[in-house]
């Protein structure tokens, strides 16, 4: 399915294209050169067809363009996969990047949570790490997916945050995994 989203505000201008049942390709344009690095992985490990050019106010910070790009993926997502059906549901992974490893933990369950249980300062390039957990949180609560993301080991700044961004994307991969047994994967018989 492909969802198309823009948004526009006195911060960023956010032009976005996602095909859930893509190959992996990606065009993306955001201004924040690491970030477009993250995203491209994300892509590329949840199968996804990703476009997004965003024009932001990085001569202020990289804040606003990282967190709204989140909210648009998150709202697309939201579009593409509700009402779930004929889908695993849960989805998890760990992904190791040399000395680091982080696991993610997916439910689309249409209530949105995050716990980010990576602990890190400083930057890579000019990309604040912090800004990673701004990222997921609008993610998680504009597509209504509860995230776990847990650093389990790891020292090097750039590592561990790519390792985030590509076990978020094997482990939604995997939570939209079809299923044809599943149906409404809910004892509520509805998500």
């Amino acid at each position: 399915m492909v969802v198309k989203k823009e948004r526009k505000t006195k911060e960023t201008n956010i032009s976005l294209e996602l095909n859930i049942d893509g190959s992996g390709e990606s065009q993306i344009a955001t201004g924040v050169g690491f970030f477009d690095h993250m995203l491209e992985s994300f892509a590329k490990h949840a199968f996804f067809d990703l476009r997004i050019e965003c024009r932001g106010d990085i001569h202020v910070d990289d804040h606003h363009t990282v967190e709204d790009v989140g909210i648009v993926i998150g709202q697309a997502l939201k579009e593409a996969i509700y009402p779930v059906s004929g889908v695993e549901r849960f989805g998890d992974s760990v992904v190791v990047m040399d000395e680091a490893a982080v696991s993610c933990a997916i439910d689309l369950s249409n209530r949105p949570f995050l716990f980010y249980g990576i602990e890190i300062d400083g930057k890579v390039g000019s990309f604040d790490v912090e800004l990673a957990e701004e990222f997921f949180r609008a993610l998680a609560f504009n597509s209504g997916t509860t995230i776990h993301i847990v650093l389990q080991r790891g020292k090097n700044r750039h590592h561990i945050v790519e390792a985030a961004f590509k076990a978020y994307a094997v482990a939604i991969r995997r939570a939209l995994a079809p299923n044809p047994r599943a149906g409404i994967p809910s004892t509520k018989g509805v998500l």
